[in-house]
This record gives C-alpha cells, sequence and structure tokens, in this order.
C-alpha cells in the first residue's frame, strides 16, 4: 500500500492555514499566548502544530509552525513544513508572510494592506482584496463570523460558511473545559474546531477530515488561559 501526496493535500491545506476576544478587553496592555498541538492521523501522531500570539492594544502579530510527517513501513510517505508570521490590527490582516513545502510542493504567499486593499502576492500571481481581510486564523474566534477566508497556503479567498452545533468537553491542561462546537465549511472540506464556552472563546482544539476515511486531530498540549494573555 502507497499513501500518496494526493491523499493528504487537501486536508493538510485547510487545517495548516491558519483580534483574540480574550484580549479585547485589554487593548491597552501587552498579552502573550501561545497553542501548542500535536497532530494524530486516525489517532497515530504525526508532527505539531504552534502557534504564538503576541499583541498591544488592538495590534497582534501571529507566528505558527507546523510540521508532519506520515510514515508508512519507516519509510517517509508524506511530509508537510509551514511557517507564517501574520500582522493584524483592528481585527484585519495587515501583513502576511507564509512559505510552506507540501510534500516538495514550494508554496508562498505575501500579502501587506494599505489604505484601501490588502495586496497580496502567490504562485497563482497578484491581487488586490478588501481592506478587511481576514485568514483561516482559528485562534481568532471572529472569524465564525466570516463568510470569506484568505486561504495562507495558496492565497485564494475562499467562501466558508460556519455552524455552531452543540456543547462538548474536552480536556486541556489537565481539566475537562466545557466548549461549544462549530463546523466549518471551506472549500478543501468541514474542519470541526472548539472553543471555551465563556466570553473568551478561546480557541481548543480541531478535527478535519482525511481521504480515504481518516481523521486529522489536534490535540491540545498547551491553550492560553486567562494568566498568559493578560501581563
Amino acid at each position: 500500500m502507497f499513501i500518496s501526496r494526493q491523499a493528504f493535500l487537501k486536508p493538510f491545506a485547510i487545517v495548516a492555514l491558519s483580534a483574540f476576544s480574550v484580549v479585547g478587553t485589554a487593548s491597552a496592555q501587552t498579552y502573550k499566548a501561545d497553542w501548542n498541538f500535536e497532530v494524530l492521523l486516525n489517532n497515530k501522531p504525526i508532527g505539531f502544530h504552534n502557534f504564538s500570539l503576541t499583541g498591544d492594544g488592538e495590534r497582534q502579530t501571529l507566528t505558527t509552525e507546523a510540521q508532519f510527517d506520515v510514515k508508512f513501513l519507516f519509510i517517509n510517505a508524506f511530509s508537510y513544513r509551514h511557517d507564517n508570521t501574520e500582522i493584524w490590527a483592528d481585527g484585519c490582516l495587515d501583513s502576511i508572510n507564509a512559505t510552506t513545502d507540501n510534500n516538495g510542493d514550494f508554496l508562498f504567499v505575501r500579502g501587506q494592506r494599505y489604505e484601501n486593499a490588502l495586496e497580496v502576492t502567490a504562485q497563482t500571481g497578484a491581487q488586490q482584496l478588501s481592506e478587511c481581510v481576514q485568514t483561516f486564523a482559528y485562534w481568532n474566534p471572529d472569524i465564525l463570523e466570516s463568510s470569506q477566508l484568505l486561504n495562507s497556503q495558496t492565497g485564494e479567498l475562499e467562501d466558508v460558511d460556519v455552524t455552531r452545533e452543540s456543547l462538548d468537553a474536552i480536556a486541556v491542561n489537565g481539566e475537562t473545559i466545557e466548549a461549544v462546537r462549530y463546523r466549518l465549511d471551506a472549500k478543501a472540506g468541514a474542519v470541526t474546531l472548539w472553543y471555551t464556552n465563556d466570553e473568551s472563546r478561546r480557541w481548543l482544539a480541531l478535527e478535519a477530515p482525511a481521504k480515504g476515511g481518516r481523521k486529522i486531530r489536534y490535540v491540545p498540549v498547551r491553550v492560553p488561559t486567562a494568566d498568559d494573555v493578560l501581563a
């Protein structure tokens, strides 16, 4: 059995794409928040995806790094690397600098917001988008209200539809937290997201389908607490 690159391309594209409301009340303060996830494919560890958010008032800087390696019979059948730095201001993307190695396919997305538009350049060319654009920034619960999100791997602005589903319990940092489950439908498929059921709406976990009936899961190793984000 050979695990092909095509078997993983779509799910990884929507998982790794990456105005945090819990810090919105601290507009005059500096804060820092980190998310560290172990990534599983059908309950087998394949790598990690880490996010680090720093901010001062309404301006945030997010850096993210993802590394996935899928092995079969000790052979590396698929590898994925994604690095991204995004700067946000007033809930909108100010700039983006993302690079991706999708099993040997090298991609980039560069973007800068000017007065009336976000100018984005990727493999497919350059385009001008509206002045307020958001990425698949799962750390930012405001994206749950959006109808379009920028794919930080391809540079494509995608239509999305978000549905609030139910209440669940998620194990995080050694405790069980009540969470709200959402379904985010996008071009590459549906992503399930969990956020705390409180005013902060902190991102807790993620699950997405992979081809062949497989499932990708982000298991939280560390997620922010109120003490982490207020300095």
